[in-house]
């Protein structure tokens, strides 16, 4: 269901079909007399007093054949975190009652945003966060139209003066529409492609092809997508917002458009859900697209790496040595641990080129992060306990949870290799996550403060969330936007 919103100084009283009003825990709606409703103060306040479904977050009743009342019950503490979990549960509630039309009124809401003045654009940010649904490749659309008036003596612009509402859904859905594309659509060449278009919206966008990579000495990347006939590419997305921020913030993501696992064949069940495993490049992109868009006071890059890892003639195979960008060789045991070589690269020169004031980066690493977390919290290993800090309360913040995980240099031993100066996988089994966390942090040169969030479990969700509908989630956006608004803007 697509989700229209009209601002209105009036509207004619007998084109309204539903009326939505607030109300407090307790069912009470307040501003009634400054409404058009206010000649049925009574018969509405009878009519909650009676209703024995008070313990629901929305009651309807009809007001006459023609209109209906839906009052929706707010939490007394309007964090807006509640409020857009509540936006997201009113979208469910009109699809699943088939309501198409609705009105709230500025009477009603304005004596709730005396204490919260974004509540409404809280609320319809959880409405349009709820209401995402990828239907690009659908002959025919079932999409129906939802329309909402917002009846206010302001206009558009003095409603929804906090911008970033707006910013973020621009860079969320740019996250889920990248990871919900195919691989035969969306594979590196066009993914590159894509992200030169950014340019128009005040990004500056390198890529860096084959050939360059190669004169760089990125062998690690591109060890990865030689058995593909598609391009390999490093990405760097720059906003610069800031005049007086001498170090840019980093992330960094990987961009494996389609894992088959390589000659280390992944089992054909469920693999076509390897089309998400460039996840955590989408949720890079997408938050660089909503810091240029709601002109971030930051300096701000995005490095994403993007390959497609195939069996072919000229695959990477399992004991192949490489030697990465930063100079350390690594001996690919498993050409299915891919993601970590991508970033391997990713992070060394991040660091040597930018010199940041913090790296995080962001993959669909490990199966072994959702045996330990499910689909609940993302995986966090860092070596800086601010940052961590950080990240884990800014996650909460915004319901977009992560878990910090273990690091020790006791875990070296697991990934040191007889061969060269480490191996790719751990053999002997167990702590896959973190021995995977453990490889990259040695691609940290400077001891730069570096932060891996493992979004396996969180990047696309088979049932849904409290904001998001099934399918690519763009879970990393609202958490790094939160972060750098709270502590570095």
């Amino acid at each position: 269901m697509s989700i229209k919103i009209s601002f209105k100084k009036n509207i004619v009283e007998n084109k309204i079909k539903n009326y939505i009003l607030f109300s407090d825990e307790k069912f009470k709606v307040l501003g009634l007399g400054k409404t058009p409703l206010s000649r049925d103060l009574n018969a509405v306040n009878k009519t909650i007093a009676n209703n024995e479904l008070k313990d629901k977050n929305f009651l309807t009743f009809n007001l006459n054949p023609n209109q209906k009342i839906i009052i929706v019950k707010l939490k007394n503490s309007l964090l807006t975190i509640e409020n857009e979990k509540l936006g997201a549960e009113f979208y469910n509630y009109i699809k699943e009652n088939q309501i198409s039309h609705s009105t709230l009124l500025e009477g009603n809401f304005k004596e709730f945003t005396k204490k919260n003045k974004y509540l409404i654009d809280e609320f319809i940010h959880g409405v349009k966060l709820k209401s995402y649904n990828f239907d690009k490749y659908k002959s025919k659309k079932k999409d129906k139209l939802f329309e909402l008036d917002i009846v206010t003596k302001n206009n558009k612009s003095e409603l929804n003066k906090n911008k970033k509402f707006n910013s973020l859904i621009e860079g969320i859905n740019f996250t889920k529409d990248l990871v919900s594309e195919p691989g035969n659509i969306l594979h590196p060449d066009e993914y590159a492609k894509r992200l030169t278009q950014l340019r128009k919206i005040g990004l500056r966008v390198n890529v860096f092809d084959k050939k360059k990579l190669k004169k760089l000495g990125m062998n690690a990347l591109l060890g990865v997508g030689q058995g593909s006939i598609r391009g390999s590419y490093l990405v760097t997305l720059e906003w610069n917002g800031a005049t007086t921020q001498k170090k840019p913030l980093a992330f960094v993501g990987k961009g494996v458009c389609f894992d088959t696992g390589g000659i280390s064949l992944k089992p054909a069940k469920f693999m076509e859900d390897m089309t998400y495993d460039m996840a955590g490049s989408a949720v890079v992109v997408g938050l660089m697209k909503n810091l240029a868009l709601r002109n971030a006071k930051i300096n701000a890059v995005g490095v994403v790496g993007l390959v497609e890892n195939m069996p072919g003639g000229n695959a990477q195979r399992p004991g192949d040595i490489v030697k990465s960008y930063s100079g350390k060789t690594i001996e690919v045991l498993n050409t299915d641990a891919e993601g970590r070589l991508v970033l391997a690269d990713a992070l060394t020169f991040t660091e040597r080129k930018f010199k940041p004031e913090f790296i995080i980066d962001l993959a669909t690493l490990t199966g072994a992060i959702i045996v330990s977390l499910g689909s609940e919290y993302a995986g966090l290993f860092s070596n800086n306990d601010k940052l961590s800090k950080q990240i884990f309360d800014s996650g909460n913040k915004v319901d977009e949870k992560v878990w910090r995980m273990p690091l020790h240099k006791n875990y070296d031993k697991l990934m040191n290799s007889k061969n060269a100066d480490m191996q790719n996988i751990n053999y002997v089994g167990g702590a896959g996550s973190t021995t995977a966390a453990q490889f990259l942090q040695r691609f940290i040169i400077n001891k730069t403060p570096w932060a891996h969030l493992d979004i396996a479990g969180m990047a696309f969700s088979k049932y849904g969330g409290a904001l998001n509908s099934e399918g690519a989630t763009g879970f990393g956006v609202r958490l790094l936007n939160q972060l750098i608004e709270d502590y570095y803007e």
